[in-house]
């Protein structure tokens, strides 16, 4: 079926709606969102073929810090974390029935790039896009991120797509977000 709708547009409302979601579920009125230690977001899209995959994390979580990189030890640690987001593999994993593959994934981490913390608080967002060959498959995702990052505590995970929304707690013993 057309709806004269752009794909991209749609996705955009997908993702629009996963944070309302969460905002819903976590906060009282006129909250905005706090930067907190242990714990992350996750939001997910899925519109026909296309799943969208965005996390939102303290760089605490994944590297221990929060400011640019100082010496070769902490260098190279932020390299392998922003090389490991940029390919994909091992973060997240569709259900394998689906067939999905990444197609596109972005990371954004001023801080690692010569930016300031302003607040003393950095962040990163990454972003993962696939497709799927079967996307009637696609039942939910294993989130691989636990795994080398144990100050990362929970990720606060909302799902927009064709089975309506939904918002689950991730942890590393339950990694699966089901929908």
């Amino acid at each position: 079926m057309q709806t004269g709708i752009h794909p991209s547009f749609l996705l955009t409302v997908l993702l629009g709606c996963c944070v309302w979601v969460q905002a819903m579920a976590h906060s009282g009125p006129s909250q905005h969102k706090a930067h907190r230690h242990g714990v992350a977001e996750l939001q997910v899209a899925v519109d026909g073929p296309t799943l969208v995959v965005r996390l939102e994390s303290p760089l605490d979580n994944l590297l221990g810090f929060e400011r640019a990189p100082r010496g070769d030890q902490e260098r190279a640690a932020a390299e392998r974390l922003l090389a490991r987001l940029k390919s994909g593999e091992r973060v997240v994993t569709p259900t394998a029935a689906a067939g999905c593959a990444l197609v596109s994934a972005e990371v954004t981490a001023p801080v690692l790039h010569g930016g300031g913390a302003g607040d003393g608080h950095a962040d990163l967002t990454a972003e993962w896009r696939f497709q799927c060959r079967e996307p009637a498959q696609l039942r939910g995702l294993r989130v691989e991120l636990f795994a080398g990052h144990p100050r990362l505590k929970r990720l606060d995970a909302t799902v927009a797509g064709p089975r309506g929304q939904k918002a689950q707690h991730l942890t590393a013993r339950m990694p699966d977000l089901v929908w």
